[in-house]
């Protein structure tokens, strides 16, 4: 009994010597130190990491990170859900803070300029989608974390005191935004802006509907108002509906499980922007659509979800996907934003409410983005 739990003692030690050693490696793999929340495993409790940031070279901007919005796919990754997540994995990709250096080349930024780094770091630029502002679709599109660099180290994301990242990457973030209500748009309000445009839902007197009153939902409200387009909110919830018309200013308000409602709308819509990630039937959405509508899904179930196509056929309807957006777009969007003065809501929390914020998250206990506040609450 005794060597058992003598062999059980050395395996611990050795186990946690090893885990020192690695999380020693992550300091010194590059030059400069660096400190953040990462998951070290499929629990995806986070916990105070860390690691090192690359030297700025000459076409990159480094910058102190001031807040990181909670996107739903950090917690995905953080439990690596999707079956790719790398770790140590510091989540985030909703960063924005201030250029703190530049490198010898680069001509858009200058210390003290607000920006934002979005969903993606880096991509070939060689291919059609990058020559055509579409770096996003590209094949070797380099994630803002826990994917490889083009020097074959992990990147990390926005949980963190610094970045430092290709200024063709980096967003300006116009001065009349603040930071923290910013943060989300640069993955939220790309995700619904983006195909607002792309499938010309973005007229005057359209009438696009909205699937979802969450983080991304409800930012498609504001983005669809600001364009002129009249809006109808459709919710499983009927809680929200006062929500929808009154603070966000949805036109009206679609209950999807009452079926007189669902009724009555049927053939009145130009557009559906279908933000659920959660199984949910399409039919009902594609019933909503006038001849030659769109159906554009950016939520992204678990499973396949059952595509009817008779409806299709006699309408001449569209289901298509949108998955955020170009850099040039990104800009144009954060632009727009400033233009119009839409923000994200928000509940700003510090870093280390991270994990309750996570746990909330899960039973969308947010309205409607978290945003960590990361200047004035990350300590080492």
């Amino acid at each position: 009994m005794g060597d058992i739990r003598y062999g059980s003692l050395l395996v611990n030690k050795l186990t946690k010597k090893t885990v020192e050693m690695a999380e020693k490696s992550y300091e010194e793999e590059h030059p400069t130190k660096a400190f953040g929340w990462a998951a070290r495993d499929q629990s995806g409790v986070l916990s105070p990491f860390k690691f090192s940031r690359r030297s700025t070279g000459e076409k990159d901007v480094r910058f102190k990170v001031l807040y990181c919005g909670i996107c739903h796919s950090d917690l995905h990754m953080a439990k690596n859900e999707w079956g790719t997540s790398m770790y140590p994995l510091v989540p985030g990709h909703e960063i924005v803070g201030e250029v703190t250096e530049v490198g010898s080349k680069v001509e858009k930024f200058k210390v003290g300029d607000k920006v934002g780094v979005g969903c993606m770091v880096g991509s070939c630029h060689s291919c059609d989608s990058c020559n055509n502002d579409l770096e996003n679709y590209c094949p070797k599109m380099i994630l803002t974390y826990s994917t490889k660099y083009h020097d074959g180290t992990t990147t990390y994301g926005g949980y963190s005191d610094s970045m430092v990242t290709d200024e063709h990457f980096v967003v300006r973030i116009p001065d009349n935004l603040p930071l923290d209500a910013a943060a989300p748009l640069l993955c939220a309000g790309i995700t619904v802006y983006s195909p607002l445009r792309f499938f010309n839902l973005d007229k005057p007197g359209m009438h696009v509907g909205v699937v979802g009153l969450g983080g991304l939902g409800h930012v498609a409200v504001k983005f669809a108002k600001a364009m002129g387009v009249k809006v109808t909110v459709i919710s499983t919830s009927p809680k929200k509906k006062q929500e929808a018309l009154e603070h966000l200013g949805a036109d009206s308000f679609l209950v999807s499980r009452d079926q007189d409602e669902m009724q009555a709308a049927m053939g009145t819509m130009d557009g559906v922007i279908d933000t659920v990630s959660a199984m949910h039937p399409i039919l009902p959405l594609i019933s909503l659509l006038k001849t030659q509508g769109k159906l554009v899904l950016v939520g992204a179930p678990e499973k396949p979800l059952e595509l009817p196509v008779f409806p299709l056929i006699m309408g001449r309807k569209i289901v298509g996907g949108s998955c955020i957006g170009g850099m040039k777009e990104t800009q144009e969007m954060i632009d727009f934003a400033a233009k119009n003065n839409i923000t994200a809501d928000i509940e700003v929390i510090s870093m280390d409410y991270v994990n309750t914020a996570m746990e909330r998250l899960l039973k969308t206990d947010v309205r409607y983005r978290f945003v960590i506040d990361i200047g004035n609450t990350m300590k080492i």
